[in-house]
């Protein structure tokens, strides 16, 4: 029996696998449109469990639709290595964002196979339910779940546009498993994904050992002026609530820009009325702050908090703030970030350490055992668009 694995996974089998997830909700502009448990999204997972028996595989599924497919290693009774990600896609997205975690992982057994080799602890494959939060608005939800950040009842009673609810959806594509097939316990956890960002092809490096996941915070801000004509209120007169929003995202931009790393976004904005003629009264908008120092990162929201206040009294306007919901940082663990780098020198690849600017299902896998991710280059940084 060979004592360690070929440096080189079957290419040609994984690429199969790539083109076919990539024709399960394809879009006309080769993009993938797979929300969670939708009718494509079921159509990929009868696709992998196809491949986890072909494999192998023991195939189980929970009661939030996580999918795990199980090799069994000499000890049954040790935790096992967990490595996987999630197969749902954002509206028009890419067709490497999260099924490439999926993938890898179900390679890696089959080039386990492929040499007679058996492991000491079992490996398990696993495919988060809802991880982009792109149809039940709560990312990461398969993971949060199973780690008991979400408990079943919020879970199952999220609802996407339509008002169907996670439960209604999991019933209708079949995917309703059992509790008792939850993962409970992992010795490690790793995944495999595109960096989602410029670092890595900026740097001309091949392998991103990710040190963690940033901490994020969404703060909703309502905005509140006067609605007036737009024809007989003077320039003067009015309290114009877009226009001291737009002065207050540029402000925040600059508060951003003074503290090293930072990233802030505004992307989503209700104006009230949203009509051509009328003076805005009222406009909501979101806030999305991001930094792996929590420290820092509670730093600036304390400043950007009080600018808004400023900028409104400067303007005659009011100003609301709300936490819509807040994510400390995650760092990974130190000894699988050594195995990583370790791996990627003795294969003569480059390498750097960054941090994750977007949420992955690795957040929650702390709560299990020791985890870290791989980066992989993103061509151009693209993450979830068609020309992924």
């Amino acid at each position: 029996m060979p004592n360690k694995l070929s440096k080189k996974i079957n290419h040609e089998r994984f690429n199969r696998y790539v083109k076919r997830s990539s024709e399960v909700g394809r879009t006309d502009n080769n993009g993938l449109h797979r929300l969670a448990l939708s009718q494509a999204d079921k159509e990929i997972r009868d696709q992998l469990k196809v491949w986890f028996e072909q494999a192998g595989l023991a195939t189980t599924i929970d009661d939030f639709g996580n999918m795990y497919g199980r090799r069994e290693g000499k000890n049954p009774h040790l935790k096992p290595i967990v490595i996987g990600s999630h197969l749902d896609t954002q509206p028009y997205g890419g067709r490497f964002d999260g099924v490439l975690g999926v993938l890898a992982g179900l390679e890696v057994v089959e080039s386990f196979n492929d040499d007679h080799i058996q492991t000491e602890r079992p490996i398990i494959i696993v495919n988060f339910t809802n991880e982009e939060g792109a149809r039940f608005p709560q990312p990461m939800l398969g993971s949060g779940a199973i780690t008991e950040h979400f408990n079943k009842s919020f879970v199952y009673e999220i609802q996407d546009e339509k008002g169907i609810t996670f439960e209604q959806a999991l019933q209708e594509i079949g995917y309703v498993g059992k509790e008792e097939y939850r993962l409970k316990e992992a010795e490690y956890y790793l995944e495999l994904h595109i960096e989602q960002g410029p670092m890595l092809e900026r740097n001309s490096k091949q392998i991103g050992v990710v040190g963690g996941i940033q901490g994020m915070d969404w703060l909703d801000v309502n905005v509140i002026g006067e609605k007036n004509h737009a024809g007989p209120t003077a320039m003067e007169d009015r309290k114009d609530a877009l226009a001291s929003s737009a002065r207050m995202i540029s402000t925040l931009y600059e508060i951003t820009n003074s503290y090293s790393g930072l990233k802030t976004t505004v992307g989503k904005l209700h104006v009230h009325p949203n009509v051509a003629n009328v003076v805005p009264g009222n406009v909501e908008w979101v806030l999305d702050v991001r930094h792996e120092d929590d420290t820092l990162r509670m730093a600036a929201l304390d400043e950007m908090r009080h600018a808004l206040k400023q900028q409104a009294a400067l303007d005659g306007t009011s100003v609301t703030v709300n936490e819509l919901w807040a994510s400390p940082a995650v760092l990974f663990d130190e000894d699988v970030l050594g195995a990583i780098e370790k791996s990627t020198d003795n294969l003569g690849l480059t390498r750097m350490k960054l941090y994750s600017g977007a949420g992955h299902d690795s957040k929650y896998m702390p709560y299990f055992g020791k985890t870290g991710m791989v980066f992989i280059p993103s061509v151009q940084a693209l993450a979830t668009g068609k020309m992924n």
